[in-house]
């Protein structure tokens, strides 16, 4: 169909007679309309729809929702209403009933159901020792759910572990705590915040390492007492590559397990691995947060209790010290001290930079040598003296005489005799004792 005037389908119309409709009727010859209507394009067998019918349905159907919605609120209403008022005391009542069962309410597990863990434990011959040293300064060991896994509490004295892992995890992760235990008895669980920057990445990976390492003894120990199901999740998780580093010691020698070796080799495989990039993440984010500033601002006293500490890091209950023979290269070699991710690197040295500079600031401050005050102070006192107010810095003293020439004299082309002696009358002109004179020499030497 189309609604061109002129022209339909390449014929012309009559200039008279204009079309406004024009169709086909069984693909033949087209033929020309003129009705006009509101809807000029119509078809013959078109039956109108009745909006009307639609409509009405549309409305009842909202309608019956809105009433069921109605009849629902007020049913709860008359539920509601069915309750009788309580008086004041009764509802007092219930409030302390209710408070004296949440009071009642321990989240810890009793001591008997703690021991099955503490037996297996003490098969462990490091484990065992860690357990005496727990009972002698009556450190608590119980359950709690309101801890994610395990959590050393020093104020408390208690390890608070969470019953719904798994018992392999609760004995790799309470022994992990006691640990943690021993290095606060034996001074090398120190905040690592308190130290230099630099250091303080050092100690926060000494003492997660040196905790890793030590589970890993214990749950070879464990191994070999028969328990092997410890040592299995310690293969099938992430420290799987500090388990081989600690077999392949172990395997090559059994006197490396006493003396130190396969320790070692756990602790140098710690730092071989990510675990330093995701420990310095946590450090430095812990840094950035920090308001107080490090205690040892001395960096050389700062590596000097550093040392200090990783001796007391490598002490073990019996047998030998696995750190103290290494502490010099620990301290010195890269592969420990290097910050390898570079965000890591780019934030310490931010955080470098803005304590020195608030050191240099506070400094110049407090500096009574530095003030504006003392110097504003000093020069004001010298001005406002009296003795030397009066008194000029220096005199100008002529060295020779002078005589005036007269107009015949320049204008016959003779030299003039500027210079002659000093008379005896120039001796006002004398310099005194400690009198600064200024020398002041007219024309050439000749």
């Amino acid at each position: 169909m189309s609604d061109i005037i002129e022209k339909t389908f390449g014929q012309r119309g009559q200039n008279e007679r204009v079309c406004r409709v024009a169709y086909t009727l069984n693909h033949s010859q087209p033929i020309l309309c003129t009705i006009i209507d509101d809807t000029p394009l119509f078809y013959f067998d078109e039956e109108p729809l009745d909006d009307e019918i639609n409509i009405e349905d549309f409305e009842g159907t909202a309608l019956e929702r809105e009433i069921h919605l109605l009849k629902e609120e007020i049913a709860t209403y008359d539920r509601y209403a069915l309750f009788s008022k309580k008086d004041e005391e009764k509802r007092l009542q219930e409030f302390s009933e209710n408070f004296t069962s949440i009071e009642n309410f321990h989240t810890g597990e009793t001591s008997e159901e703690i021991n099955p863990l503490l037996s297996i434990l003490e098969k462990s011959r490091l484990a065992s020792a860690f357990l005496e040293l727990a009972e002698k300064h009556k450190i608590t060991i119980k359950k709690s759910r309101q801890v994610e896994d395990v959590f050393y509490d020093r104020r408390a004295g208690t390890i608070l572990l969470n019953p719904e892992m798994s018992e392999e995890d609760q004995i790799l992760l309470l022994s992990r705590e006691l640990r943690r235990h021993w290095q606060h008895r034996q001074g090398a669980l120190i905040n690592p915040l308190l130290f230099h920057p630099d250091n303080a990445i050092l100690v926060n990976r000494l003492q997660e390492a040196d905790l890793s390492a030590s589970m890993i003894r214990i749950a070879w120990e464990l191994q070999l007492s028969g328990n092997r199901a410890v040592w299995d999740r310690i293969e099938d998780s992430p420290m799987s590559d500090l388990a081989r580093a600690y077999v392949r010691e172990a395997n090559q020698d059994f006197r490396t397990i006493n003396n130190g070796t396969a320790s070692a080799a756990v602790f140098e495989a710690w730092f071989l691995s990510e675990r330093c990039r995701q420990q310095d993440k946590k450090l430095v984010q812990a840094m950035l947060a920090d308001y107080n500033g490090y205690v040892f601002e001395d960096i050389q006293s700062s590596r000097t209790l550093t040392a200090e500490l990783i001796s007391g890091l490598g002490s073990m209950p019996y047998g030998k010290n696995y750190l103290s023979v290494h502490a010099n290269i620990i301290m010195n070699d890269p592969i420990f001290t290097e910050v390898r991710d570079r965000s890591n690197a780019n934030f310490l040295w931010f955080i470098k930079f803005e304590r020195s500079f608030k050191e240099t600031e506070h400094e110049l401050q407090n500096d009574p040598d530095l003030s504006t005050h003392d110097i504003r102070h000093v020069v004001k006192s010298q001005t406002q003296d009296p003795l030397h107010a009066s008194e000029p810095a220096a005199k100008i003293v002529q060295l020779f005489g002078t005589q005036e020439t007269n107009s015949k004299t320049e204008n016959s082309g003779k030299p003039s005799r500027r210079f002659a002696k000093t008379g005896k009358n120039d001796r006002h002109l004398q310099p005194g004792k400690g009198e600064n004179i200024i020398h002041l020499r007219f024309g050439s030497e000749e």
